[in-house]
């Protein structure tokens, strides 16, 4: 009896061992990341595969370059963003081709009319160049996949919107609403809505960019819009389309802001 005791012990001890081993060895071991390397490899001549690759290419470059490189329209001068202080001649465009493209579509499908557009002067990317104008001049342009946006807003609203256009003093586009000012002040005189004076009360529609609608900007004003209306329509294929149907662009140099 004695000895199966003694037996029992020395069989406990060793299960229990066991136990203790397994567990051990049985544990996630974890790896850390001490060392990253890295080269660059350049596609070169070097590599005896590169014609096979551009060979593979060409094709859909070809297709794209001809689209892009398709001729829309005529310039007759070189529009530009940055010969301008209140407003520039590619910002009078921009703005004014917005209502004029995006107010059918609101029409049809709001029964309502587009009274004022303002989009931003640094959405502009690139000028309007002397000559023939091209898909690829809107892309240039435009380069953003920014969407047209209708915000509705009060007059109290486009005040503030005034108010901001004289405080940034950049020559935002804009069109249909006429802002006079102090030269010394840069107070409001007059704000003017396609020629009505402007109702503190009254509604407008204003049409601009998904960022600049969203208080891209710091246009916080967008943000207290009473509505929206997404045209799912990109701003730069209304400007494409917008290049189809003039055939040659006009130089537009009616002041929408004006100082005395």
């Amino acid at each position: 009896m004695t000895k199966l005791r003694k037996y029992n012990r020395i069989l406990t001890s060793i299960i229990v061992l066991t136990g203790i081993f397994l567990s051990v060895s049985c544990t996630t071991q974890k790896y850390y990341n001490t060392k990253i390397e890295g080269k660059q490899i350049g596609v070169t001549n070097v590599y005896p595969d590169v014609k096979s690759i551009e060979d593979y290419v060409a094709p859909y470059r070809n297709h794209i370059n001809q689209e892009l490189d398709h001729v829309l329209a005529y310039c007759p001068e070189t529009l530009d963003k940055s010969k301008g202080t209140w407003q520039t001649t590619i910002g009078n465009l921009l703005a004014d081709a917005t209502i004029e493209m995006g107010n059918p579509i609101f029409q049809s499908r709001e029964k309502k009319n587009i009274d004022i557009c303002l989009l931003n002067h640094g959405g502009i990317r690139a000028p309007l160049p002397k000559g023939d104008v091209t898909t690829r001049t809107a892309f240039e342009i435009m380069p953003f996949e920014n969407s047209l946006i209708i915000v509705a807003l009060k007059g109290a609203q486009i005040r503030e919107m005034a108010e901001y256009i004289l405080k940034e003093r950049k020559p935002h586009p804009l069109s249909g609403l006429k802002i006079v000012a102090d030269k010394n002040t840069l107070s409001i005189k007059s704000l003017t809505v396609n020629g009505k004076p402007l109702q503190e009360d009254q509604v407008y529609y204003v049409a601009t960019s998904d960022y600049l609608s969203n208080g891209g900007d710091s246009m916080n004003f967008f943000k207290k819009g009473i509505q929206s209306y997404d045209m799912d329509y990109k701003l730069r294929n209304l400007l494409i389309d917008y290049f189809k149907k003039v055939d040659t662009i006009p130089v537009i140099t009616t002041e929408r802001i004006i100082l005395e």
